[in-house]
């Protein structure tokens, strides 16, 4: 019998963007970027391909491109 993997159902369940955001900056490496709520909308905008369904964030699906992009993200613009 298999056992459940809790943190691969976690990273893979859909969530809002506050929900994302949380668990995004709490699991963040030292000396990366933390995300905003500006940044992250960004994001959305800049990848639209990411967002077909919506306004839905997963783990599994986003964080890893997220932290690629999040270091050329400019606050200010």
């Amino acid at each position: 019998m298999r056992t459940r993997n809790l943190e691969l159902e976690q990273n893979q369940t859909a969530t809002s963007l506050a929900v994302f955001m949380g668990a995004y900056n709490k699991n963040l490496p030292v000396g990366f970027p933390q995300a905003s709520v500006k940044a992250l909308k960004k994001f959305q905008i800049m990848h639209p391909v990411l967002f077909k369904n919506g306004d839905e964030w997963s783990v599994i699906r986003h964080r890893k491109r997220l932290m690629d992009w999040l270091p050329s993200y400019n606050e200010l613009s």
